[in-house]
């Protein structure tokens, strides 16, 4: 698996110190609060479980499975939800929480999903954003790494549904997607 990428973008080490760091900038925007951390399957399971263990208060957890890949390596532009969130979300503080922003189609579908559910306030954390990649506007209030314009896999990131158990964020072989 490891020799189907070309190179590494993000270490074992670099996520470790990005998960730390949003851990900080979201233990301190949300002091005393007890939001709601609302994952988007299956890719965010890494990053939502080490970034949790870096926040400093009570945190809730929900995860909710969109897709809009259907086993490809671009998006159809055609969002599928697979399986809703359990809690009621009116009145409360949500952070919804990616492995990537690309297209924003997602988001956007999110965004608009959630808001119709009244939450205090909505806000996003992102592993990686791929600002090349929008065809929507979408905007991340939590950033770990901008990241090009190329196909990803590691760390959640799959490519039909292989690579996500790599411990770093790679870019995966063209001629692995391409034959």
């Amino acid at each position: 698996m490891n020799n189907d990428i070309e190179r590494v973008l993000y270490s074992q080490d670099d996520i470790k110190a990005v998960c730390k760091r949003l851990g900080a900038d979201i233990t301190r925007d949300y002091a005393g609060k007890k939001p709601l951390f609302i994952g988007v399957l299956k890719g965010v399971i890494f990053f939502m479980t080490d970034l949790l263990r870096e926040l400093d208060f009570l945190a809730d957890i929900d995860f909710i499975d969109v897709s809009s890949y259907h086993g490809g390596t671009a998006s159809t532009g055609e969002i599928t939800l697979v399986h809703d969130i359990d809690v009621d979300i009116s009145g409360r503080d949500v952070i919804i929480v990616e492995d990537i922003l690309d297209t924003g189609r997602t988001l956007a579908y999110l965004r608009d999903r959630l808001s119709e559910r009244h939450p205090k306030s909505l806000k996003v954390c992102t592993l990686l954003d791929k600002p090349e990649g929008r065809v929507v506007e979408a905007k991340a209030d939590y950033v770990g790494f901008d990241v090009p314009n190329e196909f990803l896999v590691g760390y959640g990131l799959d490519y039909v549904e292989y690579y996500r158990n790599l411990p770093y964020v790679g870019v995966l072989k063209p001629e692995v997607y391409t034959n």
